[in-house]
C-alpha cells in the first residue's frame, strides 16, 4: 500500500477493491449469511440481525435475546424504518423461567400414549417448578439430567380478546424435544438443543385456547451432557406503531470488520455501515469497547428532501433478566452527548455460564455534540411520537432515572437533522460502547480489559473513538482489503466470502485482558456449548486466523493454559480442557478430560507459532511442560484409549484414528521445535518417532480406498483433518499417498451441503471440513469441497450466527452458534501464506 503496489478504490460504501497492475477485482461479498454481525465487541456484547432484511426482526444478542436497535429515516415528514421492529416487545401470557419459576406436573417414567391430552389423569405425577434441567443450566428449579422427562403445565387465560392477538410460543430444550398445546403438536426437534426459540402460533392453535382449561405438555430426552426444558406463551405489545412503513433494502454485504447495507427510503438512498474495529494486528483497536454505526444519505431524484435520522436502543443491552432495575443517565463529556445505562445492583462478575447476558457494567449510546443532533431518554411513545411528528426528540429534561424493565420500557434515542439533501450526500455516525468494569476473574483476581491500560474511563475511550473516527475507519477499510485479498488469492472468491462471514464471530467470542502481572490474555467463551472459558479444543480449531495474523494473540490464548500446569494448580500429566466457566477462570469445570486431544492441541499450536515467528523462543519458555506432554503422547497417543476428542458431542471412542493423527502431528511438532532450539538428540528422537508412528498408523487405519474411523472398526471412515498440519507446517512426516487417498474419498462421499464428519452421522463441521479441503493438492479439489460449505451458509434456513455443527443433507444447523471455532476457516489462507514464506 505505502509503495503504491496496491491501492483501494472506495467510490462509495459500494465501491470495489482493485489491485493495481493486473486489474484484479475483489468484489464485496455476495454471500447471504445466516445472521449479520452488527455490534461485536466481546462474548457479551454481540448483536446480530437474524433476518435477510434489517427491519424484519429485532436486533438480537447471539443467544437470541432482544438487544433492540431501531433505525428510522424521516424524509419530507414520512418515516421509513430501516432497522428493528420499533421496540414492540413480547408480553408474557404464560411466563417462562427467565421471569419467574412456574409449576407443573412431571414424571421420568414413560406415561400412557395420551399423556399430552387435557383429559389425561396426571395426579400421580410429581409437582415441580420450572425450568427443569441440570444444575448448571440457567433458571433451573427442578433438577433432571438423565434420560427422559414428561411435563404437563395447565393454565388459564384472563384476557378475553386473546383470540384476536398474535401469540408466540417461546421454548428452550436440551436435547430431543416435543411439545403439544391442547393436544396439538407444535414442536418436534430431533437431536438438537435450542434456547428461547420464538415460534408464532397459527390461527387454529390460537383458537384452541380457552379461558379456564389449557395445557402445554412437553417431553424431552437427554442424550448426554446438560439437560433443559423451559417454555411460555407471549403476545405482541399493543403499542401504537409510529414507524410502520419499512424502507426497501437493496443491498447487504459482510466484510471482515464491517457490514454494509443500502436502502431506498422513498426518494432518497440510505447507506449504512456497522464497524467493529477488530483489527488483529492492532491491540488498541482489537480491544476497543466502541463500535461505529455510519450513515450516508443522498437524493435519488436530484430534488431537495428534508431528512432526519433516528436510532434508539433499550437498557436490555445491560441486563440478564427484565426484572432487574436499571439506571439511565443523559450527559455530555468532551464534545460528546452520552446516554448510559446499567443495572443498579452491579454484581460485577457475579454470573457465569453459557446462555446468559451481562448484567454488570454499562451500555453507552454516544454521538457528537452539535446543533443538528440530539439525544434523549423517555418512554417509547413519547420518543417515537415526537420524532415521527416533528423530526425531533422530545425535550424530556431527564438527566438520570431508574426503571424496572418488566414494569416499564424506556428508550435511549439519538437523532440528527440532515437538512436538505439534494446532490451532495449528508453523512454522520454514532457510537455504541460497553464498559464491563472487570472482564474476567483469574484464580480469584479480577482482570480488566486491555483497553483500560490506555483509557482511565469509558468517557475517555469514547472521546478517542470520536477523535480518531476517520483514521479508524480507514484502518478497517485497509484491513478488510488485506484479509479479503489474502483469502481470494489462497482459495477463491467463495472461500473469501466464508472468511469474511467468520472473521468477527471468531474474534468477538474472546476478551482481551491484562493478566495479574500485566501479561496479555485472550480468553475465549465456548458459546452455545457449555460456556467454558479458555477451552483448548475451541482454541485449536479457531487458531488459523490468529496464527495467520498475530502470533502474539495466539500466545495470549495459550499462556493461561501453560500457567495452569506450570503453577502446579493442574497436576495431571496432560493438558487441561479449560480454566473455568466464562467469565470465571478459576480452574477447569468441564466434567471430564480430553488427554490426547488437548495435549496434542497445545503442542501443535506452539509449533505453528514458532514456524510463523521464525524462531522457537516462545516454546523455549515452556520447554519443561512441552517435554512432559510430548512424553505423554509418545506413550498414549498412538492408539488412544476410550476418550473424548473435540467432537465430544459424538461421544467417547477408543482407537480413534483422527485422534492418533493429532498425536503424531504433535510429536512431529515437538521434534521440529527441538531442531529450532538446537537440541539435535531430541529433534532426531521425536521426528523419527513421528515417522514410525505414521507408518504404523497407515497399517492400522487402512481400509481400502480410505482410512478408518477407529483402528478396530473396518468398514468405517472419518475426516482426518488433523493431518493438515503436515502440509501447512511443512513437517513432511506422512507419505504423500495418505492425504491423496483421503481427499479422493472425501470428494465422492460428501453430500449436498458438505462432507460429514464420519460414517456414523450426516453431521458436518465447517472448520473441520475446510481443514480437510486444505489437504487437497489441486485447486479444483479444494473448490469441490468448499463449494458445499458456501452453499450451506448461503441457503440454511437456520437464522443464527454461523453454526459450525450442521446437517449436510438439508443445511439445518444442529447447534453451536456464534462460536470462535469458525476461525478455522482461515486454514487455507494460513497454508497459502506459509507456502509462500517457505519459497
Amino acid at each position: 500500500m505505502k509503495r503504491g503496489i496496491l491501492f483501494l478504490l472506495l467510490t462509495t460504501f459500494w465501491g470495489v477493491f482493485v489491485e493495481a497492475g493486473n486489474n484484479k477485482e475483489v468484489p464485496v461479498s455476495n454471500l447471504r449469511v445466516p445472521a449479520y454481525p452488527l455490534v461485536t465487541i466481546d462474548p457479551y456484547i454481540s448483536a446480530w440481525s437474524h433476518t435477510d432484511k434489517l427491519y424484519e426482526d429485532e436486533v438480537r444478542h447471539w443467544t437470541g435475546t432482544e438487544h433492540s436497535l431501531t433505525g428510522v429515516l424521516r424524509v419530507d415528514g414520512k418515516c421509513y424504518r430501516f432497522m428493528g421492529k420499533g421496540e414492540q416487545a413480547l408480553t408474557s401470557i404464560l411466563k417462562d423461567a427467565r421471569d419467574e419459576e412456574w409449576t407443573a406436573r412431571y414424571t421420568n417414567t414413560m406415561p400412557y400414549a395420551d399423556w399430552y391430552t387435557k383429559e389425561y389423569n396426571d395426579t400421580e405425577w410429581q409437582e415441580g417448578a420450572g425450568a427443569f434441567g441440570s444444575a448448571d443450566m440457567p433458571h433451573v428449579k427442578t433438577e433432571w439430567n438423565q434420560g427422559d422427562i414428561w411435563i404437563r403445565r395447565k393454565f388459564s387465560i384472563e384476557d378475553k380478546n386473546i383470540s384476536k392477538k398474535r401469540l408466540y410460543l417461546v421454548y428452550s430444550h436440551d436435547d430431543v424435544f416435543e411439545l403439544y398445546l391442547n393436544g396439538q403438536m407444535l414442536v418436534s426437534t430431533g437431536y438438537k438443543w435450542r434456547n428461547y426459540v420464538v415460534q408464532p402460533l397459527d390461527a387454529e392453535q390460537v383458537k384452541s385456547l380457552t379461558a379456564e382449561d389449557n395445557l402445554i405438555a412437553a417431553h424431552c430426552h437427554n442424550t448426554k451432557g446438560g439437560a433443559y426444558v423451559d417454555f411460555g406463551l407471549f403476545t405482541d405489545d399493543e403499542m401504537e406503531s409510529f414507524f410502520g412503513t419499512e424502507a426497501e433494502q437493496t443491498k447487504v454485504s459482510v466484510l471482515p470488520t464491517q457490514t454494509y447495507y443500502s436502502f431506498y427510503c422513498g426518494p432518497v438512498q440510505l447507506d449504512l455501515k456497522f464497524t467493529s474495529p477488530l483489527v488483529l494486528n492492532d491491540l488498541d483497536l482489537l480491544s476497543s469497547p466502541v463500535n461505529y454505526i455510519s450513515y450516508e444519505v443522498r437524493s435519488l431524484d436530484k430534488c431537495a428532501h428534508d431528512v432526519q435520522i433516528y436510532f434508539s436502543a433499550t437498557p436490555r443491552w445491560a441486563v440478564n433478566s427484565l426484572d432487574q432495575e436499571v439506571s439511565v443517565e443523559n450527559y455530555r463529556s468532551s464534545d460528546i452527548h452520552i446516554l448510559k445505562t446499567g443495572t443498579l445492583e452491579q454484581n460485577v462478575l457475579g454470573k457465569s455460564g453459557d446462555i446468559i447476558c451481562i448484567d454488570w457494567g454499562y451500555f453507552y449510546l454516544a454521538g457528537n455534540l452539535s446543533e443538528s443532533s440530539d439525544m434523549s431518554v423517555g418512554t417509547p411513545r413519547s420518543i417515537q411520537e415526537s420524532f415521527a411528528g416533528k423530526g425531533i426528540l422530545p425535550d424530556t429534561k431527564i438527566s438520570r432515572t431508574s426503571v424496572r424493565l418488566d414494569k416499564e420500557e424506556i428508550l435511549l434515542a439519538y437523532s440528527e437533522n440532515l437538512g436538505n439533501v439534494r446532490e451532495r450526500k449528508s453523512e454522520g455516525y454514532l457510537m455504541i460502547g460497553y464498559d464491563d468494569i472487570a472482564s474476567v476473574q483469574y484464580f480469584g483476581k479480577n482482570l480488566k480489559a486491555y483497553w483500560k491500560k490506555k483509557y482511565p474511563t469509558m468517557d475517555a475511550a469514547l472521546a478517542d473513538a470520536r477523535k480518531n473516527y476517520k483514521k479508524n475507519m480507514q484502518r478497517c477499510d485497509e484491513w478488510d482489503y488485506k484479509v479479503m485479498k489474502d483469502a481470494v488469492e489462497a482459495g477463491g472468491q467463495q472461500y473469501a466470502e466464508l472468511c469474511a462471514a467468520s472473521y468477527r464471530q471468531a474474534i468477538s467470542a474472546h476478551k482481551l485482558v491484562c493478566g495479574p502481572a500485566g501479561e496479555l490474555f485472550f480468553f475465549s467463551k465456548e458459546n452455545n456449548s457449555n460456556g467454558s472459558i479458555g477451552t483448548v479444543d475451541v482454541t485449536y480449531p479457531s487458531c488459523p486466523i490468529f496464527i495467520r495474523y498475530n502470533t502474539e494473540i495466539m500466545k495470549a490464548m495459550l499462556d493461561f493454559i501453560f500457567d495452569y500446569s506450570e503453577s502446579g494448580r493442574w497436576k495431571k500429566p496432560f493438558a487441561a480442557h479449560d480454566v473455568g466457566t466464562y467469565p470465571l477462570a478459576n480452574g477447569q469445570t468441564y466434567q471430564g478430560d480430553m488427554p490426547v486431544e488437548e495435549t496434542g492441541n497445545m503442542l501443535i499450536m506452539t509449533t505453528a507459532i514458532a514456524i510463523v515467528d521464525g524462531n522457537a523462543d516462545y516454546a523455549a519458555k515452556h520447554w519443561e511442560i512441552l517435554t512432559a506432554w510430548s512424553n505423554y503422547l509418545a506413550e498414549a497417543g498412538m492408539d488412544p484409549e476410550n476418550q473424548l476428542c473435540t467432537e465430544d458431542f459424538a461421544g467417547h471412542l477408543a482407537h480413534n484414528a483422527n485422534l492418533s493423527a493429532k498425536a503424531i502431528m504433535a510429536i512431529a511438532g515437538y521434534g521440529r521445535l527441538a531442531e529450532m532450539l538446537n537440541k539435535p538428540e531430541e529433534a532426531k528422537k521425536f521426528t523419527e518417532m513421528a515417522k514410525r508412528m505414521a507408518i504404523e498408523w497407515e497399517r492400522r487405519a487402512d481400509d481400502g480406498d480410505h482410512y478408518r474411523l477407529a483402528f478396530d472398526m473396518p468398514g468405517t471412515w472419518s475426516q482426518k483433518y488433523n493431518f493438515v498440519w503436515d502440509k501447512v507446517l511443512g513437517l513432511n512426516i506422512l507419505p504423500d499417498r495418505i492425504m491423496k487417498k483421503e481427499v479422493t474419498f472425501y470428494l465422492k462421499t460428501q453430500n449436498k451441503y458438505g462432507l460429514p464428519l464420519d460414517n456414523r452421522f450426516t453431521w458436518g463441521k465447517t472448520d473441520d471440513t475446510v481443514w480437510s479441503a486444505t489437504m487437497a493438492d489441486s485447486e479444483g479439489d479444494f473448490q469441490e469441497l468448499i463449494r458445499p460449505i458456501w452453499k450451506y451458509v448461503n441457503e440454511t434456513s437456520s437464522r443464527v450466527p454461523l453454526g459450525d455443527w450442521y446437517e449436510t443433507l438439508n443445511a439445518d444447523y444442529i447447534n453451536f452458534r456464534a462460536r470462535s471455532v469458525v476461525g478455522g476457516v482461515f486454514m487455507k489462507s494460513l497454508d497459502y501464506y506459509l507456502r509462500n514464506k517457505r519459497k
